[in-house]
């Protein structure tokens, strides 16, 4: 049970400082720059991960084991980043901007979730989808 409600915080609080941290990123920067120093220290905090989730089997068999997901996810997390970074330094809104991306991101799962990955969903599900196009119509309601 600790891991199914650390895990979910751990993902909140990481994309909290996620979306501080790429608005924060000074705009006269090169963003890639940027982007190779994150995954830098990305790599080494990682590192550090195998004294907490060692490869019992060894790199080389955990690596024989990937499929394309593992390069699918880098193409991902690179669109990612450089999509805030120049999302945020052309003028969105920190909280408007993270809101869109990902509800609509959502939104976009939820076929994929339906066909693909076999998951249900119930009518209260399909009532906080409409809640959440009305929250975009209610982010985008001109002021």
């Amino acid at each position: 049970m600790f891991l199914f409600y650390f895990s979910i915080s751990l993902a909140i609080a990481s994309s909290a400082l996620y979306h501080f941290v790429a608005k924060s990123t000074p705009a006269n920067v090169n963003f890639t720059v940027s982007l190779l120093v994150t995954y830098a220290v990305a790599f080494v905090v990682t590192l550090i991960g195998f004294f907490f989730f060692p490869a019992t089997n060894g790199v080389l068999a955990e690596i024989k084991q990937l499929n394309w997901a593992s390069i699918g996810l880098a193409i991902a997390v690179v669109g990612i980043e450089f999509g805030f970074l120049l999302t945020y330094r052309s003028g969105w809104n920190l909280g408007i901007a993270a809101v869109l991306v990902n509800v609509v991101a959502s939104l976009i799962l939820v076929p994929v979730a339906i066909f693909i990955f076999k998951d249900r969903i119930s009518w209260v599900n399909i009532l906080g989808i409409l809640v959440c196009l009305a929250g975009l119509a209610m982010l985008n309601w001109k002021r």
